[in-house]
């Protein structure tokens, strides 16, 4: 019964004339009863209001959190954009010669290979794998520099593009002291969940120690990563998503 129909209720029994004391008896205890199942509707009414307020802050929080590490992939893909301008420049102001371009190009690698390993859980292992076989081919002179900085150059064109794209891949990653292959559903270098093969749920934490994948414990939340995964297969990409917290945690201690 609403709230609205109780107090129609009361406001017509409250019309009724004058009654025997049986009536009056019955009457009384509708009223109490009716009177008990408002204030059982207010209470309601109230913690469903403090449930909202306490969600609303959730969500704020979660969204302040959300902003700030995409703020620092920003500066992530700003400051390759700079290291490759800055390519661009010393190449143009070295020429073309081999012997001008290899220890810059080497320097580069070495640079790039230390934000892979620091950076974002993805791929890494692939990621690194194409810096050590282009630094290893530098070294032995199957490549020459000049093809070497194109061969960087799409290297870090690739890295742009796995900072903005959301998708499912599959990769291995460290679980409870052993390497297992999974699926990941990546959104861009600011979240990562995962799912395994007997299709439990996780997601992947940044901490001050680095990052770590650790499974997730409520059905709840291995529901909201299951629909994660539908949607990214089905091409959903954009739009509203729930999800468990999954964003840096920089005060936590391993």
């Amino acid at each position: 019964m609403t709230l609205l129909r109780l107090i129609t209720a009361i406001a017509v029994l409250a019309t009724v004339g004058p009654l025997s004391a049986q009536q009056s008896d019955s009457l009384a205890e509708r009223l109490i009863t009716l009177r008990g199942q408002v204030d059982e509707l207010q209470s309601e009414l109230d913690l469903r209001r403090e449930e909202h307020k306490n969600r609303m802050a959730y969500l704020t929080a979660q969204l302040t959190d959300l902003e700030a590490s995409r703020d620092r992939e920003q500066l992530r893909v700003d400051q390759l954009e700079g290291d490759l301008e800055e390519m661009r420049v010393e190449i143009a102001d070295a020429g073309v010669s081999s012997e001008s371009l290899t220890p810059f190009l080497k320097t580069q690698i070495v640079a790039l290979r230390e934000q892979v390993q620091s950076g974002f859980p993805f791929k890494v292992k692939e990621r690194l794998a194409v810096l050590n076989e282009l630094e290893t081919e530098l070294d032995n002179g199957v490549v020459s520099a000049q093809r070497g900085v194109n061969r960087l150059w799409a290297f870090i064109e690739d890295e742009f593009r796995i900072s903005r794209e959301n998708a499912i891949y599959s990769q291995s990653i460290a679980l409870n002291g052993e390497n297992v292959l999974v699926d990941v559903a990546k959104l861009g270098n600011v979240m990562m969940y995962f799912r395994t093969r007997d299709l439990q749920y996780g997601r992947a934490v940044e901490t001050p120690q680095g990052w770590r994948f650790e499974l997730l414990d409520s059905a709840s939340d291995q529901e909201l990563v299951a629909r994660l995964f539908d949607s990214l297969r089905k091409q959903i990409r954009q739009g509203f998503f729930e999800l468990p917290e999954a964003l840096p945690q920089r005060g936590e201690a391993s």
